[in-house]
C-alpha cells in the first residue's frame, strides 16, 4: 500500500489557537449577532408564561385537640398526613377533578384534560403535610382562577373518595404579574455561545482544508519535503512587482529603453 495514502494530516492546536485568534474580532461580531438574534426571537417570537400557586394543608383526624391534654401530634401521624399528600396530588389529576375544575371556571371550551394538566403542578412544601398547586398560563389573570378553582373542588373530591379526611385551603393564589419565561438573558447568552462557537468551529475547518502553500511552513507541513532553496521577495517598496532582468525606474515603474536610431511609430527609412 502506498505510505502516501496511508498520511493523516495532523490537527495543530497551537496553529487552530492562531487562526481563532487573528479573526477574534469576527467571533465577537457572530457572537453578539446571536445573542441580539436570540434576544429578539424571545422577546417577540415566545409568548411569556406566569406562574401563581395555592396552599393546602393535609387535615388527618389522628391530629386533634384535647381538652385535657391539649394539641397532640404524633410522629405516626404526622408521616400519615404527609403520605396523603402524594395521594391527594393524584386524585387532583384525574380526569374527573379537572374537568370539574374545568367546568367551574367556564375554562371547558378553551382547553382540554391533557392541557389543563400539563400546566399543573403540585408537590408537598419542605416534607411537610402542606402542598402546593402551582398552574403556569400565558395569562396571569387566567392563571389565578385556575387555582383558586382547585382549592375549591379539590376538597370535595377528596371528601368524596376518601372518608375522614379533608383538605383546607392555607392561602389563595393571586394574580402575578411577574412572567417565569422566557428568560431572555439565558436565550441571549446561549445565542451568543452558540454564535461564537460555530464561527470558530468556521474558521478552523477553512484553515484545515485549506490547500494553498504561502510559505516555507507550508511546504514542510503539506508536502513533507525538505526545502533546498527559497525564491527572494521581488518587491519594491510600494510593493510594485519588476520582472527578473528589469531594473525598475526611479519612479517604481518598469522603463523599456528604445534602440537607436528606432522612433515610435515604425522603424526609420
Amino acid at each position: 500500500m502506498n505510505k502516501e495514502n496511508d498520511k493523516v494530516r495532523e490537527i495543530d492546536v497551537w496553529r487552530i489557537i492562531k487562526v481563532i485568534w487573528h479573526r477574534l474580532w469576527a467571533v465577537i461580531l457572530v457572537a453578539i449577532l446571536g445573542g441580539v438574534i436570540a434576544f429578539t426571537y424571545a422577546t417577540y417570537s415566545i409568548k411569556p408564561k406566569y406562574q401563581t400557586s395555592t396552599l393546602m394543608y393535609v387535615n388527618n383526624n389522628a391530629i386533634s385537640m384535647n381538652s385535657s391534654k391539649g394539641f397532640t401530634v404524633s410522629a405516626s401521624s404526622l408521616s400519615a398526613a404527609q403520605g396523603l399528600v402524594d395521594t391527594y396530588v393524584v386524585i387532583l389529576n384525574t380526569r374527573k377533578t379537572l374537568t370539574a375544575v374545568l367546568e367551574k371556571s367556564g375554562l371547558d371550551d378553551k382547553y382540554s384534560y391533557g392541557q389543563l394538566k400539563s400546566m399543573i403542578y403540585a408537590e408537598a412544601v419542605n416534607g411537610t403535610e402542606i402542598f402546593q398547586v402551582t398552574v403556569t398560563s400565558t395569562d396571569p389573570e387566567e392563571a389565578a382562577l385556575i387555582a383558586n378553582t382547585i382549592a375549591a373542588v379539590l376538597p370535595e373530591k377528596i371528601a368524596d373518595i376518601m372518608d375522614g379526611s379533608l383538605v383546607r385551603v392555607v392561602d389563595y393564589a393571586v394574580v402575578n404579574n411577574w412572567k417565569v419565561s422566557p428568560n431572555t438573558t439565558r436565550y441571549a447568552t446561549i445565542g451568543m455561545i452558540i454564535g461564537a462557537v460555530a464561527c470558530a468551529a468556521l474558521l478552523v475547518l477553512i484553515d484545515f482544508f485549506d490547500d494553498i502553500i504561502r510559505g516555507e511552513e507550508d511546504v514542510k507541513q503539506v508536502l513533507d519535503v525538505p526545502i533546498l532553496a527559497a525564491i527572494p521577495n521581488l518587491l519594491d517598496a510600494n510593493n510594485r512587482t519588476y520582472g527578473y532582468g528589469s531594473k525598475p525606474s526611479s519612479s517604481g515603474t518598469n522603463k523599456t529603453e528604445t534602440p537607436a536610431g528606432q522612433q515610435k511609430g515604425g522603424a526609420r527609412k
